[in-house]
């Protein structure tokens, strides 16, 4: 296992490092709160996620994408206001939760300053299946920084597909054995596996809401932790 050889962690962003779930659930539920509406909003948002996710994976495989994550959030959400009976969201209801609640995502509370230490020794990027503007809006919302930014919305060749990672290396000029892959969920590590990357599983026990079930894994990361405290610790950049 040649982690010294590492000089760039790429992370995947939605999930591992933002928390999607709390920032769409309390959106759903500031808007059904206003229009006097009572429903499942932890299942809804779940759906919307899942939904959304199935709509960027490998997108671009055939054809070049006509679309971003953002209007996949959209779609989905229409979709699921007609089988959920909320009619009464209007347009800027829509917007709120679609474009604006995800852009104001916060980030797992330990994440910034492991972002920080781990800075000291690496270049720390974004490589993400979300919008360029979702990745800005979140980064100043959380104060974050990034050496770097790469989405698939700009490479036109969406994760799992393995020319997204292959274009990542490209820009970094690095071989794909020095990048590594930090993800909380397998599917990315898995596919940056086979492109050459070393891979760092960082564990989010609430990604799917609180008392969700991490699923048993199936392969072998490089690294596997339950906190970015602990990643930093696996990386030798310190204790935080």
């Amino acid at each position: 296992m040649a982690l010294k050889q590492i000089r760039a962690l790429t992370f995947d962003t939605g999930g591992t490092v933002l928390d999607w779930h709390s920032g769409f659930k309390s959106a759903f539920q500031q808007v059904g709160t206003r229009h006097g509406l009572e429903r499942d909003w932890g299942l809804i948002t779940n759906e919307l996620r899942r939904l959304s996710m199935q709509l960027m994976l490998n997108l671009g495989e055939f054809a070049k994408p006509d679309y971003r994550f953002d209007d996949a959030h959209r779609r989905v959400l229409d979709e699921l206001i007609e089988e959920f009976e909320l009619q009464a969201f209007d347009e800027d209801d829509r917007h709120l939760i679609a474009y604006e609640a995800p852009h104001r995502f916060d980030c797992w509370p330990d994440f910034p300053a492991a972002q920080a230490r781990l800075r000291e020794q690496f270049i720390v990027a974004s490589f993400t299946i979300l919008s360029y503007r979702l990745i800005i809006d979140t980064a100043r919302q959380n104060k974050l920084n990034w050496d770097a930014v790469f989405s698939c919305e700009g490479i036109g060749k969406y994760k799992l597909l393995p020319e997204a990672y292959q274009a990542v290396t490209e820009y970094l000029q690095l071989a794909p054995e020095e990048c590594c892959m930090v993800a909380c969920h397998e599917y990315d590590l898995v596919a940056a596996q086979k492109a050459g990357y070393r891979t760092a599983l960082v564990r989010r026990a609430d990604e799917w809401g609180p008392g969700s079930t991490l699923p048993e894994l199936t392969f072998t990361p490089d690294i596997l932790v339950d906190s970015f405290d602990e990643l930093v610790a696996a990386l030798g950049a310190g204790h935080l």
